[in-house]
């Protein structure tokens, strides 16, 4: 062996666990800069809410508990979902940020994002190789972006802000005659990321569970697995149990945390109204997807792609919006629609 070649290759080697090295401190040394930020932010929002609920006394002041649960639990969950590779470092931050505001709002907000996330990473990784053989985008263990998790997360997390600027943080009943803007943001809340669940369970389950071609929700032709805005039974029946998990979440919270139910309006609706806000947001996703996304089938893959290709034949759509803003228009107009077309029928206390 020459001597020379040797001693290149252990330069080689120990060059290498350098680098690995300075890259892991880099990523260490970010990770503290991130979670100092987020502490300092979140103890700063709850400094806020003790001064305001002390000088003005409108509002209900913010726990140390609360504030310790918000603050650690999602970073733990959102922790556990980098390592899974649910999410990727940009996508955790955001979760991180979505996972804080909803938590110390409400903890039925909570428990309804933490449904529509557990349920949404376990479905993107089931049957993984099946649908790495029809989506050319697909990503192992789903790895969401901070640009996914805003389009999901966006919506829930501002009503989660003008919710606590009209009722302070905590648990209500939903009653429409005693609470009536507080009522209206938490379906609003629920509706979103019910909207979100259902498009993505039925994403997920239809595409590789339904025995039938897809049909374009448009026309009812038959077109390929893949097309955005082919809808099967399935998939409509998936998202519509999609958002009834979100809706069970919040209901089982309510029950639990709220101290006057025996006094409000009966909460299991909420069961029944985040089944609608799944069936409806992924029907309003597959149309928007239909008509504003592009959608055709690429000779040289032979897989449905997004954008248009030298050697694609075109099936539907046109190149307007992508995935990630049909999602965050679908959960828009959920959520400003689907209270007020919800309040008219939600039940009443009986009074004597």
């Amino acid at each position: 062996a020459n001597p020379l070649e040797e001693n290149g290759t252990d330069v080689n080697v120990r060059n290498s666990c350098q680098h690995s090295l300075y890259k892991e401190l880099v990523n260490m040394m970010g990770n503290i800069v991130i979670l100092s930020l987020i502490v300092t932010i979140s103890l700063s929002f709850w400094i806020v809410s003790m001064t305001v609920s002390t000088y003005y006394g409108t509002l209900p002041p913010v726990s140390p508990w609360r504030w310790l649960f918000s603050v650690f639990v999602p970073l733990i969950i959102a922790s556990h979902a980098l390592k899974k590779q649910s999410l990727d470092r940009s996508g955790a931050i955001g979760a991180l940020i979505v996972g804080f505001i909803l938590t110390i709002a409400n903890l039925s907000f909570f428990s309804s994002l933490l449904t529509f996330f557990v349920s949404s990473s376990k479905l993107t990784k089931w049957k993984a190789e099946a649908k790495k053989r029809l989506d050319p985008d697909y990503k192992e263990g789903g790895q969401r972006n901070w640009i996914q998790v805003f389009c999901n997360g966006g919506v829930p997390t501002e009503i989660a802000l003008l919710y606590m600027i009209e009722t302070g943080p905590g648990e209500i009943a939903i009653d429409f005659s005693k609470q009536y803007t507080a009522s209206w943001m938490s379906l609003s809340l629920l509706g979103a990321l019910a909207c979100s669940s259902g498009d993505t369970w039925a994403s997920e389950i239809g595409s590789v569970a339904s025995k039938t071609q897809p049909r374009l929700i448009t026309t009812w032709e038959k077109v390929p697995i893949g097309t955005n805005g082919g809808v099967t039974f399935v998939g409509l029946v998936s998202s519509l149990l999609g958002g009834m998990a979100v809706g069970l979440a919040y209901l089982l919270t309510q029950l639990m945390f709220v101290e006057d139910l025996d006094t409000s309006p009966p909460q299991w609706p909420v069961v029944i109204y985040g089944a609608a806000a799944g069936f409806l947001g992924s029907v309003l996703d597959s149309y928007l997807g239909a008509v504003m996304q592009y959608s055709g089938f690429d000779e040289d893959s032979g897989m449905v792609v997004n954008h248009i290709t030298p050697n694609g034949r075109h099936i539907s759509g046109k190149p307007i919006l992508d995935n990630n803003a049909v999602n965050l228009f679908s959960a828009i107009l959920i959520a400003l629609l689907l209270p007020g077309m919800t309040w008219p029928f939600w039940p009443r206390k009986l009074t004597i």
